[in-house]
């Protein structure tokens, strides 16, 4: 009988947090590439959306170079009291860097389906760009912002990769579920990671709904 529900915790801790960070940035990095000329938008394309071809160990190597105890940016960061390597919020720093490109992606679709003509007829009414972002922009692209804050969400909640590179496993401290699946089975813990499995996949097929509803509701309301 599992009892210990921290990996399930520290799974939905990091994806959350994750999610906020990525949703906002993401947003901010589609908007801004929507608008611009198509060989800048193709060049920033490849640099953003690289983490969702890469191996996640290969990110989570990269990562460790900027993070590491030893290196500039994770000495900088120690000083500041916040340690990544071997830290759960490590494992934020790993869900950030794998699920940015689908909640960036998605947005910058939903962006450039925007008719601009909404928002040039709030200009002539004397509207902010901010009062237009976000209460004509993003109310006419809400499904599809949705759709990819939902699949980064379960990007992050599923990291495994680049999580175990950054953060390893320590029961109570950074195991996640997908860690502790690997590690359950790696000590032949069968029952234990079954269990895990389990929860995985009724999360998944949350997620999975969650995405297939705001599909249907979006292609309904076009």
């Amino acid at each position: 009988m599992v009892t210990d529900l921290y990996p399930l915790y520290n799974s939905l801790r990091i994806a959350a947090i994750s999610c906020v960070i990525v949703f906002f940035t993401g947003i901010f990095a589609a908007y801004y590439a929507a608008r611009l000329p198509r060989v800048l938008k193709g060049i920033l394309d490849v640099i953003l959306t690289l983490p969702m071809v890469l191996p996640p160990t290969v990110c989570g190597y990269f990562l460790l170079l900027i993070f590491g105890a030893r290196r500039p940016v994770g000495m900088f960061l120690a000083d500041l009291g916040l340690k990544l390597v071997m830290n759960w919020p490590g494992g934020v720093a790993a869900a950030v860097v794998v699920a940015f490109p689908l909640m960036y992606r998605t947005a910058r679709g939903a962006f450039e389906s925007f008719d601009e003509n909404l928002a040039w007829s709030g200009q002539t009414l004397g509207l902010s760009n901010t009062w237009i972002f976000w209460h004509v922009r993003m109310r006419s692209c809400r499904q599809g912002i949705l759709a990819g804050t939902v699949l980064a969400f379960a990007r992050a909640l599923g990291e495994y990769g680049a999580t175990s590179m950054l953060i390893g496993y320590t029961p109570g401290r950074t195991a996640t579920v997908s860690t502790t699946v690997y590690q359950l089975w790696r000590t032949n813990d069968e029952q234990g990671a079954f269990f895990w499995v389990m929860v995985n996949l009724a999360i998944s097929a949350v997620v999975l709904l969650a995405v297939n509803l705001l599909e249907r509701r979006r292609k309904n309301g076009a």
